[in-house]
């Protein structure tokens, strides 16, 4: 069993920066983020295999979020910039041991992260 705590959300004014962490206490192969906004169903966002080479992002996201990982400590983060209302959500770490091209579905949830674009 592994357990993913994030860190990193709050209150942030439209263009500006936030910084997501997620700490795992055992080794995963994909580790990523998803998202779920009030009224709306859970979507992917970014994940990152193996060393961190391997990323994937939505297309929602791409060119403003960057996702990477440090496997030495069993952490992902995702630096969210040029951030807009739309990006409001809970941000949900996620990582599974197993990689595909096409879908990431994770074996292992966070409690979830606020993140709150408003000015």
């Amino acid at each position: 069993q592994v357990q993913l705590g994030e860190s990193g959300g709050g209150l942030v004014q439209p263009g500006g920066s936030l910084r997501l962490s997620c700490a795992a206490s055992g080794r995963t192969f994909t580790m990523g983020w998803f998202r779920q906004a009030p009224g709306k169903e859970r979507e992917f966002v970014a994940a990152a295999a193996g060393s961190g080479s391997i990323t994937h992002y939505a297309e929602s996201v791409k060119g403003r979020f960057t996702i990477s990982r440090d496997n030495a400590k069993n952490t992902v983060y995702l630096q969210m910039n040029s951030l807009k209302p739309e990006d409001t959500a809970v941000y949900y770490c996620a990582a599974s041991y197993t990689y595909s091209s096409s879908s990431f579905k994770p074996d292992y949830w966070g409690q979830g992260t606020q993140v709150t674009v408003s000015s």
